[in-house]
């Protein structure tokens, strides 16, 4: 199945550059090109990307509220955003993903890294930059505000599930999961479809904050898994 995939950036020779790198994989398609959040929302709406791969500093509405309204789009529920950011301290990454975006990566990221991530965000996963990522654990270390609200909500968790969902904090694929717990593939996807649904999360990465938010995990906590990219 091709992967289609929407390009939001305001410089047009980045555009260009990120067209190009997405249209030589045979696997993905590059459906249109949008230089502002609003035109990013617009587009989104008007050609059903399954990735939109979206800058984050663009003039007017910039890529953090475009990707909140792509996030509240019943319409788009199926459009993943893969933001990308120019500094791995970068102030909006918190935001981007509180907004709903499913990863992030920085734009000094390697070709293929981000052809890799585009396909890991569209197979309903997420991929965040491995620096971006300790920078995002700091932040839910430093926010006990958000913890009672998030900590209601895992109430709700059998004791499988809260363990299956520190294994995806830390950053375990499917099948990594299957192995650690002695279960199927099809049990482990059985799982993670009733955490999206009882944490009201729209892909893997917000379960990554479910699990911060609530202090459920902690920082430091977990396998270091760090590589060119961090998949969760």
């Amino acid at each position: 199945m091709t992967v289609r995939v929407l390009i939001a950036d305001d410089q047009a020779l980045v555009r260009g550059s990120f067209r190009l790198l997405v249209d030589s994989a045979p696997d993905l398609e590059a459906v249109g090109e949008a230089g502002s959040g609003g035109e990013a929302v617009a587009l989104a709406g008007a050609t059903r990307p399954d990735v939109v791969v979206m800058d984050v500093r663009m003039p007017g509405m910039d890529g953090i509220e475009a990707t909140r309204r792509i996030g509240a789009d019943p319409a788009l529920s199926e459009v993943r955003v893969l933001v990308l950011t120019t500094f791995d301290l970068d102030e909006y990454v918190h935001a981007a993903l509180r907004a709903g975006a499913s990863g992030f990566l920085l734009k000094d990221a390697p070709p293929a890294s981000l052809l890799a991530g585009i396909r890991t965000v569209a197979a309903g996963e997420g991929v965040l930059a491995p620096t971006a990522t300790r920078r995002l654990i700091e932040e839910y270390g430093l926010r006990p505000e958000a913890g009672s609200a998030a900590g209601r909500r895992l109430e709700a968790l059998t004791e499988r599930e809260r363990e299956v969902l520190v294994l995806i904090a830390a950053g375990l694929s499917n099948t990594e999961l299957a192995a650690r717990l002695f279960i199927s593939m099809a049990t482990v996807k059985t799982h993670i479809s009733r955490l999206l649904a009882k944490l009201r999360a729209r892909d893997r990465a917000q379960l990554v904050i479910a699990a911060y938010e609530s202090g459920l995990v902690s920082p430091g906590t977990g396998p270091d898994r760090s590589t060119d990219r961090r998949r969760v």
